[in-house]
């Protein structure tokens, strides 16, 4: 339950940064050689996707593999929508990117002949360098300790962002973010953040889905709060589900990372049966979309709970050894991945579309970027390769903060911005109307906005939507705020924008697959959405 706040305050940086994961940290650190950096996030650094990413990072290490076969690969998974210039930056840059991170302290696994590389589906040669099954953990760890040591960089955790500020809404000026406004979750006040540049990490928006591996943060904010500031939004109906979500009642939101199939592991029906090879040559390694629609659509045929992967006819000391972690959280719900197989069902997992940036990062708005997942930088296109998640996270914080370097000059110091006014507002005296809603708004995008839509789901969840959109604004204009109410309110506006941009889409293409448009057209368009003035 929200509790009513007075407390305001006023905090001003060179930079702000809204998030804390891998995104966030690296341009942080990038930033803090020549500006005062203040990052923000809304509640542990160990909560972010980054830290929750099991397989690894893709880049040309072997001496049989090329930057070209990566680009390629990369072009492929995206269906015709990446941006070839993006996609070829981004590769060209993943070599140096892995060798600046074991620099840092990031120990790669490895053998006696280099980097232990393996194989994930859509990837043509074995590209993936990790750390056991933690590899985004030991990345995000290497990174926070990084920050920590730079005394130009403060660092605010429990801190959720409301709202980006824009000049434009002040009365000062053209369209431009100045800042933007914050929650202290810890300490119960609002906080006003003036910033000449504002680089928004705050990952996607998978929240939005009943089933979801990284539901405590992916609340859709930096996508929301773009939109609601003027930045142009792209591509949102691309929305990836990962296929192995490990189904069980106290799984706590786990995946079963892709390296498992990279490794040997089988899709199987509950009678033993393997299926994926039905749908697609590459079987178990065909990129992400296939592999999930082949997965629902033998529920459906099947009308099973789940589906299985399997592992166990692989040596049981080495399943132990390269996935310790998975074997040791399966084990804790008594299975056992040496002999058993895994009951697995697809999950909301990635946001492929997000904020349009450019090359640096920069939005459609002056004074906003956005990298990380909360992005659409045209490095994915209608389906992201496995492993390029982590990759864009380094090469895009690595840029966006080396071209805010090269022109905070030319960025104005804001000043004598407005302190939240809270003055108007109550304390609710119950929170079911936002558990309600945030019930309702998930089931709705799970059953009719999901791996396979059709015209009729995409209407149904329009005006779902839109019935509990006017519900939140009502309930957010007339109460306190709390972390729980500024999530649901951004969620349902991304989730609105999801939709919006699924039902743009006259065609299948990639993560957008729908019955009445079940052919992919031969031009290529992004579906851009923005906010009217």
């Amino acid at each position: 339950m929200s509790r009513r706040s007075e407390q305001t305050g006023q905090l001003a940086a060179d930079v702000l940064i809204i998030g804390g994961g891998a995104a966030g940290m690296r341009a942080a650190l990038a930033l803090s050689e020549s500006c005062d950096v203040l990052l923000i996030y809304k509640a542990d650094t160990n909560t972010s996707a980054s830290w929750r990413a099991q397989g690894g990072i893709a880049a040309v290490f072997d001496a049989n593999d090329s930057i070209e076969s990566h680009i390629e690969d990369t072009l492929t998974a995206g269906a015709g929508l990446c941006d070839r210039d993006v996609v070829e930056m981004v590769v060209a840059a993943a070599p140096g990117e892995v060798r600046e991170l074991a620099k840092l302290g990031v120990d790669f696994d490895s053998g006696e002949h280099g980097p232990n590389l393996t194989l994930e589906g859509g990837h043509s040669h074995n590209r993936i360098l990790h750390v056991l099954d933690q590899t985004g953990k030991a990345i995000s760890k290497t990174l926070v300790k990084q920050v920590r040591k730079r005394k130009r960089i403060r660092l605010l955790a429990d801190v959720i962002a409301i709202d980006l500020i824009n000049a434009a809404d002040l009365g000062s000026g053209g369209s431009r973010v100045v800042g933007a406004y914050a929650y202290s979750i810890k300490d119960n006040a609002y906080l006003t953040i003036s910033a000449r540049a504002t680089i928004l990490a705050t990952g996607g928006a998978s929240k939005a889905y009943l089933y979801a591996n990284n539901i405590e943060a992916a609340s859709g904010d930096g996508i929301a709060m773009a939109w609601r500031a003027g930045a142009v939004i792209a591509n949102l109906e691309f929305n990836q589900f990962h296929p192995t979500y490990l189904y069980h009642a106290h799984a706590g939101g786990m995946l079963l990372t892709e390296a498992l199939r990279g490794e040997g592991a089988v899709l199987r029906l509950p009678d033993g049966t393997s299926f994926a090879t039905r749908f697609d040559r590459r079987g178990e390694l065909a990129p992400r979309d296939i592999v999930a629609r082949a997965i629902d659509f033998e529920m459906k045929r099947l009308g099973l709970d789940c589906v299985y992967l399997d592992i166990s006819h692989k040596p049981a000391a080495w399943i132990r050894e390269r996935f310790p972690k998975i074997y040791k959280e399966c084990k804790k719900l008594d299975i056992d991945i040496t002999r058993q197989p895994i009951p697995v069902v697809p999950a909301a997992h990635y946001t492929c579309g997000g904020v349009l940036t450019d090359c640096n990062g920069a939005s459609t708005i002056p004074g906003l970027f956005a990298i990380g997942e909360t992005a659409c930088s045209g490095l994915h296109g209608a389906n992201r390769l496995a492993s390029n998640s982590l990759l864009e996270c380094l090469v895009f914080g690595g840029r966006a903060a080396d071209w805010i370097s090269a022109h905070l000059a030319d960025f104005p110091t804001p000043s004598n911005l407005p302190d939240w006014d809270a003055s108007k507002v109550k304390t609710a005296s119950e929170d079911v109307l936002i558990n309600h809603n945030w019930d309702e708004l998930r089931r709705a995008m799970w059953n009719y906005v999901g791996i396979v839509r059709n015209n009729a789901r995409l209407m149904r969840a329009k005006k779902r939507i839109g019935w509990l959109a006017e519900e939140v604004h009502e309930y957010y204009a007339r109460h306190t705020l709390g972390a729980d109410l500024i999530e649901l309110r951004n969620l349902v506006q991304t989730a609105g924008l999801i939709v919006e941009c699924a039902q743009r889409r006259k065609e299948s293409r990639g993560l957008h697959y729908t019955l009445d448009y079940p052919d992919q057209l031969k031009e290529t368009t992004n579906t851009c959405l923005r906010a009217p003035l």
